[in-house]
């Protein structure tokens, strides 16, 4: 049975969200016609997002016309559900390093460290890694790149393949770490235990009683890190190309009749 909390909707329904290229653009903020839409979505079905960035970024994204992002949605999932949020309540949060360990952490950053600096790209900015409680970003390019430059490196990476190939020299270098890497965005790719991918979410509502959970996201190819959460056995997936794509989905589901 579905918590009372969510006694006001019709439906006993989660509808989670990726947000980069699902709610909004990457690394950019909503439209005010997404958070609408979302605002009717919810008087109909429970509402969260799951996404791979800490939660000040994706709070940031969301949070459109002054409103809290924490306030529009039922769920706030951040860092793929490490750091989370019920109705605006904090749940107990988990950490990459205590699981990993600390020596085992700093023989990582400086392999990462390392192969970037021997790295031949067009351009490199800044903040190639990104520590996240239950992750580590790592970007080749560096996470201070313009919007443009971003643009340009994603292009550049689909033909010369480098997350692709420092993913394989990681897994080749730290098999015994018990570690998943996930390629997501346009200039990143994500670093975290086994089992921490965005299905960490569903074990957070599993308890919740929902008849079916739905889960939009982009990057749902196999190697992309909304693949896991978008082919388990509890999601319905939706594959979206856009956030227009997800409002367009999301009119024909759920108020087309």
């Amino acid at each position: 049975m579905v918590s009372s909390d969510f006694s006001d909707r019709p439906s006993k329904t989660l509808v989670l969200f990726d947000v980069d290229d699902t709610l909004t653009p990457a690394r950019r903020d909503g439209s005010p016609e997404m958070i609408e839409l979302l605002r009717e979505l919810r008087k109909k079905v429970v509402i969260g997002f799951v996404g791979g960035s800490d939660f000040v970024k994706i709070n940031e994204q969301l949070s459109v016309g002054g409103a809290r992002a924490l306030d529009e949605f039922d769920f706030a999932f951040a860092e793929n559900g490490l750091t989370a949020y019920r109705l605006g309540k904090p749940l107990e949060s988990q950490t990459f390093i205590s699981h990993i360990g600390e020596e085992r952490y700093k023989k990582l950053v400086s392999f990462i460290l390392h192969y970037v600096a021997d790295l031949d790209i067009p351009i490199k900015r800044g903040t190639f890694i990104e520590f996240r409680k239950g992750l580590v970003n790592v970007s080749p390019i560096g996470r201070n790149a313009t919007i443009q430059e971003r643009n340009d490196y994603e292009a550049y990476d689909k033909i010369h393949g480098v997350r692709a190939a420092f993913v394989n020299a990681l897994k080749e270098k730290f098999p015994d770490y018990g570690l998943t890497f996930s390629i997501g965005g346009q200039i990143s790719f994500d670093v975290f235990p086994q089992g921490w991918d965005k299905t960490y979410a569903l074990s957070r509502v599993e308890h919740e009683g929902f008849e079916e959970i739905h889960f939009f996201g982009d990057k749902t190819y196999k190697g992309g890190n909304d693949y896991e959460i978008f082919t388990d056995p509890r999601t319905i997936g939706h594959s979206v190309t856009s956030p227009a794509d997800t409002m367009r989905i999301l009119k024909e589901l759920f108020f087309s009749q």
